[in-house]
């Protein structure tokens, strides 16, 4: 690809790519690829969760949901290399890789002729790549700085997402934890602080999370009232 029409894609991405919330952003993320990458007719995000599970998310179409399982299932494919071991996988001739024989057969009786996975981002506990998929024999043998640029810019908007997740769950676990304080205030007739050290003393006696905790308080009192 020359270097204009890499600039000019780069463009194109930095305004597809708009940041949200996790799923918002994972679905940008796999329309942009559809809408902007060359020869990409499908594609769909693996996520290899921290216990070793592999999931389907943002898929731009219902058919790569079992496209994908096949491949969880089989342990091959490239969707299913990029998330667990390697950083970029092309199969540019499905039909005729010796890497994927059992998968292909699948892909091959869906229409996919040829198919790429891009090591999207690598978690302390998660992993993610994403899944491109063609209807045509060829595709994907030049993607190289292309599909780098796009990793690249995606997994920016990613990190922005996560941040924004962990402060969202950061604010709901303040109040949950404050209407359980709350609540032992005026049950107890406590002060704050002491009401927080108690929910937090039973929290490590019981051996249970305070946000759970917390939870568990809030609900019991709701039902009482």
């Amino acid at each position: 690809m020359d270097e204009q029409r890499l600039i000019e894609t780069a463009r194109r991405l930095s305004k597809s790519l708009t940041p949200g919330d996790l799923d918002h952003t994972l679905g940008r993320i796999t329309a942009a690829a559809v809408e902007v990458l060359p020869e990409v007719d499908y594609a769909s995000i693996t996520v290899k969760c921290a216990d070793g599970r592999l999931e389907t998310a943002a898929p731009t179409d219902d058919m790569l949901l079992r496209l994908d399982a096949a491949q969880y299932e089989l342990q091959e494919g490239p969707c299913y290399d990029a998330a667990t071991d390697a950083v970029h996988v092309s199969a540019p001739n499905l039909a005729a890789d010796s890497r994927f024989l059992r998968y292909a057969a699948v892909a091959v009786e869906a229409g996919i002729r040829a198919q790429a996975g891009i090591r999207l981002f690598d978690a302390p506990k998660s992993q993610g790549a994403l899944n491109l998929y063609s209807l045509h024999v060829g595709s994907f043998e030049g993607l190289g700085a292309l599909g780098q640029l796009f990793a690249h810019q995606s997994a920016a908007v990613i990190d922005y997402a996560q941040e924004i997740q962990n402060l969202q769950e950061a604010v709901r676990t303040r109040t949950t934890i404050g209407q359980a304080v709350g609540i032992l205030m005026e049950r107890y007739q406590l002060t704050d602080q002491r009401a927080f050290a108690f929910l937090t003393r039973l929290s490590q006696d019981g051996n249970v999370k305070l946000r759970k905790l917390a939870e568990d308080l809030n609900a019991t009192f709701d039902k009482d009232n």
